[in-house]
């Protein structure tokens, strides 16, 4: 069975490296790039540090607003899916790439798997949101991390096709924390210590679209850092907003903000392990923390992973200064308790899944 895997951006790079070395030793995989992340520290940096194998095709087609970008990619997938001919599309979570490739697959009558299927923040004003309703209602298998999702896409009329696998990013990040803790050397170049600094990260278009929203963020982040360092590798996009805003200045005196370039995931990891407390918008880090077992704010009104709230790891602040304040120095640790997740084992139930085998 032939199956064409798409995938563009950060977090998907980093389901890839879990899945496709399982999936390689069954199948023939065509791996698609779209280039949605293109910046090399979004990017190259992944599939040389997870071992991803290279891309058979990457589309190039690089930043750009929501139309134009997933209707180049729409066009693009669609030509290498004709010359390709695959029994079945591969896409992952939430991206215009995942949106562009199921709907190109769909439209020619091939087959639709989503890895991570069923995830809802009921709020249809993130483009992301838009793109897993979609997704979800043309795939006809449906590869969820939690009950919960199963529970979203049987509320929408979505039973067919669903299996509760777990999450492959755990597999993943379990992988690239042992790799980091032999290669990484990113706490001694930061002159850091375990436990003593808080890690940030910002890069979705409700908080970096708005400049009064993102100024006042990172004006939160100096308050922390009066406190503790705060690390911020800052996303390409974030970047060229803050420099259009005046570089994010805000009234805060001293402190230790330390905005700095991406870092490859081994980094990234590391940074997450060592880091007393995470702020941070996105998904994928919320997940790595929970697992981690590192406090975390989301920096979000609401979240796909009510899990990770629910158990105590998680606090939603959205871009009230008080919440994050409060949950950045008061960094509540709960007891440990089972992985909502299922993550392990998760890459090897999808796999059968996909071969037709029933799940564990």
């Amino acid at each position: 069975m032939k199956i064409l895997t798409i995938v563009g951006a950060r977090p998907q790079f980093i389901k890839a490296a879990a899945v496709s070395r399982v999936l390689r030793e069954r199948f023939q995989e065509v791996l698609v790039h779209t280039g949605q992340h293109y910046d090399g520290n979004m990017s190259q940096v992944f599939f040389d540090e997870l071992e991803i194998p290279r891309p058979d095709v990457n589309l190039g087609i690089g930043s750009g607003g929501h139309g134009a970008q997933t209707g180049a990619m729409l066009a693009a997938i669609e030509a290498i899916l004709l010359k390709e001919k695959p029994h079945r599309v591969l896409v992952y979570g939430d991206t215009n790439s995942t949106l562009a490739g199921a709907l190109a697959a769909v439209k020619l009558h091939v087959p639709v798997a989503h890895v991570e299927a069923g995830l809802r923040s009921f709020n249809r004003r993130m483009p992301e949101e838009i793109n897993r309703i979609l997704t979800d209602h043309v795939a006809d298998l449906l590869f969820c991390p939690s009950e919960t999702a199963v529970a979203n896409l049987a509320a929408e009329g979505i039973t067919r096709g669903v299996h509760p696998v777990g999450d492959v990013m755990h597999e993943a990040l379990m992988h690239a924390v042992a790799m980091a803790e032999r290669k990484s050397g990113i706490l001694d170049r930061l002159h850091l210590v375990p436990g003593g600094y808080a890690l940030a990260t910002i890069h979705r278009a409700e908080n970096t679209d708005d400049s009064v929203r993102l100024a006042h963020l990172v004006e939160t982040l100096r308050e922390v850092s009066l406190r503790m360092p705060v690390i911020f590798p800052v996303h390409p996009r974030t970047r060229v907003q803050l420099q259009a805003g005046g570089g994010g200045a805000g009234s805060s005196a001293g402190g230790d903000l330390r905005m700095i370039d991406p870092v490859g995931y081994l980094d990234m990891v590391r940074l997450e392990g060592g880091a007393s407390v995470i702020l941070t918008d996105s998904g994928g880090i919320q997940k790595e923390a929970y697992w981690l077992r590192v406090p975390c704010v989301t920096l979000r009104a609401e979240t796909e992973w009510v899990e990770t709230v629910q158990q105590g790891w998680n606090a939603l602040a959205g871009g009230d200064r008080d919440l994050i304040l409060r949950g950045a120095l008061a960094r509540v640790r709960p007891a440990d308790g089972p992985d909502a997740y299922r993550g392990s084992g998760s890459v090897e139930r999808l796999v059968q899944a996909l071969g037709g085998d029933r799940a564990p």
